[in-house]
């Protein structure tokens, strides 16, 4: 399944050209997909081995040079615009407010300002701005999928190419860490962003996140193609907003200090792996059962997840034709993933649906029109059309 549509390319290329009165085949788009964690979920923060890959949906920015220092934007799905300039020096917004302003600033632009906060702070020349429309994928609730990493990334690269800057992989990594860590506050690790600057279709995006190396596997060509389950909860808050999730953090790095020093390796840093070859052999029930061991330990030793997610995994788990299941994300909101047989995956979404309505219907109605249950494949990196 092809992603970006051409519909979808020429949708917010016309926007783009209604907002500067250029011509769609100006218009450059940044394509930024999100991305899933099968294995190794949130240890990144830990200097873990992560795995991860991208799907098919994501964040388009359509974008024109502006010409001047003035960047304007417009989203799809938000109202109002966001106007600042690039030579107008960024403060950070989040734990460490030096400026005044909000602690929690949820307008949608934030992002764009942390983009050009972490260019600025690496010392890149950006001299231009740019004019431009941000749209995510219709019919899905994006919590939980790294939706920020991908605006964040998305905003990056559209302020590179407008300014000529040669950046490496590696240095938007940083980047885009900068704009969470550095403009937000938040704790967490380098996950989502390589993810979505290192995945390649058809590949597993294998990271050790201490050394940031990194290897792409490559299945093998498989009998029974799969598909990719989310699965919705309804329940939405955002990380920023939520003191648990770098409380979580603080108390997973103590807790691995105390477990080194009692075992007499005090010196060492405490890290966590992941193993691969169930992938890279195309042994996909054997994937599975890892995932949803990975979504247990998440419950069980991790200790997080509401109870929505919760049963949203169990639910999975029981679903006609699926490997394997786990949360999607921090496991406090959003959704879960699951990998399952391309020929059941229709009838896996229906009965997901159906159970979660019965278990929580309150959280179901929370949805707003959107689709519950999504069936998705696998994607490519983030790139500039």
């Amino acid at each position: 399944m092809s992603w970006p549509t051409e519909s979808e390319l020429t949708a917010i290329k016309e926007a783009v050209s209604k907002m500067t009165g250029r011509d769609t085949e100006e218009v450059r788009v940044v394509v930024a997909p999100y991305r899933i964690c099968p294995l190794g979920a949130h240890i990144d923060h830990q200097g873990g081995a992560v795995s991860a890959m991208t799907i098919n949906k994501g964040i388009l920015l359509g974008f024109v040079p502006s010409g001047d220092t003035q960047v304007q934007l417009r989203s799809a799905q938000f109202d109002g615009e966001v106007c600042f300039r690039v030579d107008e020096i960024q403060h950070p917004v989040g734990l460490a407010n030096k400026n005044g302003a909000p602690k929690d600033q949820s307008i949608w632009g934030t992002y764009a300002r942390g983009a050009l906060y972490a260019l600025q702070t690496s010392n890149k020349n950006v001299k231009q701005g740019i004019v431009g429309c941000i749209s995510g994928s219709d019919g899905l609730d994006s919590s939980g999928l790294s939706s920020s990493a991908a605006v964040g990334v998305a905003y990056l690269l559209a302020l590179e190419n407008a300014n000529e800057l040669t950046v490496s992989t590696t240095e938007n990594i940083e980047y885009d860490r900068l704009i969470e860590n550095g403009y937000l506050g938040l704790r967490n690790g380098i996950l989502d962003q390589s993810a979505i600057l290192l995945s390649s279709y058809g590949c597993l995006t294998y990271m050790d996140c201490k050394t940031m190396d990194h290897k792409l596997i490559q299945g093998p060509e498989l009998e029974k193609p799969f598909r990719i389950l989310l699965a919705f909860s309804g329940l939405r808050q955002a990380l920023t907003t939520n003191p648990g999730y770098n409380l979580r953090v603080a108390e997973c790095q103590e807790a691995a200090k105390v477990l080194l020093t009692a075992s007499g390796n005090s010196e060492l840093e405490p890290t966590l792996c992941n193993g691969l070859e169930a992938w890279a052999t195309g042994n996909l029930e054997e994937f599975g059962k890892l995932i949803s061991a990975s979504g247990l330990s998440s419950i069980e030793n991790y200790e997080c997840g509401a109870e929505p997610l919760i049963q949203l995994y169990k639910i999975l788990l029981k679903a006609p034709g699926v490997y394997g299941a786990r949360f999607s994300g921090a496991g406090f909101r959003g959704c879960c993933l699951a990998f399952v047989d391309a020929e059941t995956a229709e009838e896996a979404a229906s009965y997901v649906k159906d159970e979660y309505e019965k278990a929580q219907p309150e959280f179901a109605k929370k949805l707003n029109g959107g689709k519950p249950v999504l069936i998705c494949e696998a994607g490519d990196s983030a790139r500039v059309l």
